[in-house]
C-alpha cells in the first residue's frame, strides 16, 4: 500500500491548490467533487493569497540580489580608502607630524598601529563613519589634511557604501516580511489540503486500492511506494 505525502515545500503547495482549483473548475456537476463545496471555494481563495505572498517574496528576493552585486563592488572600494587612510595616519603619527592624542578623534586605539576589523559591514560602516568625522574634527582644531587619500576621496567611497549598506537593510527586511508572510501561511495550507485530501480519500475508500490511488491522484494527492513494494 502506497503512503501519502503532503506537499512539503512552498511550490509544491501552489501546485497541490493550483490542482485542487483546476479539478473544480473542470468537474461539470459539483455534486461529483470528491470533496466539498465550502472547500473548494477555501481552495480558491487560499490559491490567490498564497500566489500573491509567493510573488512578493520572490520579487523581494531577486530585488535584494540584483542589488547586492554592485552593493559588494562598493564594499571592496570603500574598505580599501578607510584601511588606506588609517595606515597613512598612523604612519603621520609614527613620523611625529601628527600627536599620537589626535588618534582619539577617529576613536581609534592610542596605543595601536593596528588597523581596526573591518571585515563585516557594520564594522566598515561604523569605522568609516568614525575616520571621516575624526579627519574632519582634526582639521577643525587646524590640523594638516591628511593626502593621498584625502578624506574628501574616503568620504565619496564611503558615501557610497553607506547608502548601499541602509538600502541592503531596507531590502532584507523586506524579504524577511515577506518570507514571514508565506511562512505564516504554510501552516493555514497544509491545513486545508490536509482536509481536503482526507475528505478525498473518503471519498474513494470503497474502491480497490489501485483504482483509489488513480482517483485520489487526480485531486493531486501525492503517493510513495516503499523501497521493494510492486507499483500497479
Amino acid at each position: 500500500m502506497p503512503y501519502r505525502r503532503l506537499p512539503n515545500t512552498n511550490q509544491s503547495r501552489l501546485r497541490a491548490l493550483q490542482q485542487l482549483v483546476q479539478v473544480g473548475d473542470e468537474v461539470m456537476d459539483l455534486k461529483d467533487l470528491a470533496f466539498s463545496c465550502k472547500l473548494l471555494e477555501d481552495a480558491r481563495a487560499m490559491f490567490v493569497r498564497y500566489s500573491r505572498a509567493l510573488a512578493q517574496y520572490k520579487q523581494t528576493a531577486e530585488s535584494q540580489v540584483s542589488s547586492n552585486k554592485k552593493y559588494q563592488e562598493d564594499i571592496k572600494k570603500a574598505r580599501l580608502y578607510v584601511s588606506h587612510f588609517i595606515q597613512v595616519l598612523n604612519m603621520c603619527v609614527v613620523r611625529e607630524e601628527i600627536k599620537p592624542e589626535m588618534k582619539e578623534l577617529y576613536k581609534l586605539d592610542v596605543a595601536s598601529m593596528a588597523v581596526p576589523d573591518l571585515s563585516s559591514d557594520d564594522s566598515l560602516y561604523e569605522w568609516g563613519k568614525n575616520i571621516v568625522e575624526g579627519e574632519q574634527a582634526r582639521l577643525r582644531h587646524g590640523g594638516t589634511p591628511i593626502y593621498n587619500p584625502a578624506i574628501s576621496k574616503v568620504s565619496v567611497h564611503y558615501d557610497i557604501f553607506a547608502e548601499g549598506y541602509n538600502f541592503q537593510k531596507v531590502l532584507q527586511n523586506n524579504t524577511s516580511r515577506a518570507f514571514d508572510s508565506v511562512a505564516s501561511l504554510n501552516k493555514e495550507v497544509d491545513a486545508l489540503i490536509l482536509q481536503v485530501w482526507n475528505e478525498v480519500e473518503a471519498s474513494f475508500m470503497d474502491l480497490p486500492i489501485e483504482d483509489r490511488v488513480k482517483k485520489c491522484q487526480k485531486y493531486g494527492v501525492v503517493y510513495y511506494y516503499r523501497r521493494g513494494e510492486k507499483k500497479p
